[in-house]
């Protein structure tokens, strides 16, 4: 196995491990301290503008005529918008919900989180339908859109700003990110096609682009979690709640879709997240800890991905 080989599949891990590493790489430099605020303001710039980049390559690659919704992808959206209600409502009203205002905002978090680009490949490979896929990850990009500037002004107030001035701030950066991508690969496709068929020439870039993306916020997790003052049980308890929603999310999205027989479209659709944009929703407008959350969740999607791979290659072995 040659080195670029070995480097792509073991991206995951070399992505998180990087992250981890170079956060205390940088944080035990003290001469490298006067750097900071310019490097956070490098992060907070080149992140978004990762996942932008990552979202028009992948939306290039999309046929307009094939995004045909279906009767799961209505509920899938029901449950996601559901379930972060109910959490929005316990972290507002049940005195449970602020004792452990961590784990309950990883767990939305993870919940409200459209689908990972990368989504359709692995549908493909486990013999499920891209298209559909990809007609829910644009509709969970739109969900998502809608919600989170509503929600999280909510569950996590800012004393400098009101509900309003906080969800108008949330809507301008997170509204355009998710959305505009999609506009933009449509109006390429159309009315600029040599640049449209320019970008499909790299549309496997947007795997590297994750990558680094991957690298960049396993590094702001860290960050959260060497600064923070919790517990160990407390920060264990928001890796579980990634766990919970993980598990919840492929389980019910297997169920909804069996019964309309897309059962792997429909479970890769509400289980596979798009973690990079998780953290860095967590760390921008959520309690920094609560990344743990969605940082658990790649480890525990890409887990659970292996596995479904694993055994259908063994059964077209068999």
């Amino acid at each position: 196995m040659d080195l670029l080989t070995f480097m792509k599949n073991w991206t995951l891990p070399l992505a998180m491990l990087a992250g981890v590493i170079g956060y205390f790489a940088f944080a035990n430099f003290a001469f490298l301290e006067p750097a900071k605020p310019l490097v956070d303001g490098v992060i907070s710039f080149l992140t978004p503008s990762l996942i932008f980049a990552q979202l028009l390559l992948t939306f290039c690659k999309i046929e307009p005529r094939e995004l045909v919704p279906g009767a799961w992808h209505g509920w899938l959206l029901a449950i996601q918008a559901v379930s972060c209600g109910v959490i929005a409502l316990l972290l507002l009203f049940c005195p449970m919900g602020e004792a452990y205002k961590e784990v309950f905002e990883a767990g939305m978090v993870c919940l409200i989180c459209p689908t990972a680009t990368a989504a359709a490949v692995i549908t493909g490979k486990l013999g499920g339908s891209a298209s559909s896929l990809t007609t829910y990850t644009l509709l969970s990009n739109i969900l998502a859109a809608i919600l989170v500037p509503l929600v999280f002004p909510l569950v996590e107030p800012h004393a400098d700003a009101t509900f309003w001035a906080a969800f108008l701030k949330i809507l301008g950066k997170v509204f355009p990110l998710l959305l505009s991508p999609f506009f933009i690969a449509l109006l390429l496709r159309y009315y600029l096609p040599a640049v449209h068929r320019f970008l499909l020439n790299y549309h496997t870039l947007a795997f590297y682009l994750w990558a680094v993306a991957l690298t960049i916020v396993m590094g702001q997790t860290t960050r959260s979690l060497a600064n923070s003052t919790a517990d160990v049980e407390v920060e264990l308890c928001i890796a579980l709640a990634g766990l919970a929603a993980c598990c919840l999310q492929f389980y019910l999205g297997k169920r909804i879709g069996g019964a309309y027989h897309d059962r792997i479209s429909a479970g890769q659709a509400l289980g596979q997240k798009n973690t990079v944009l998780a953290i860095w929703m967590a760390v921008t407008y959520l309690n920094p800890l609560s990344s743990v959350g969605p940082g658990s969740y790649v480890v525990w999607q890409n887990l659970f991905n292996s596995w479904q791979l694993w055994k259908k290659r063994k059964s077209e072995a068999s």
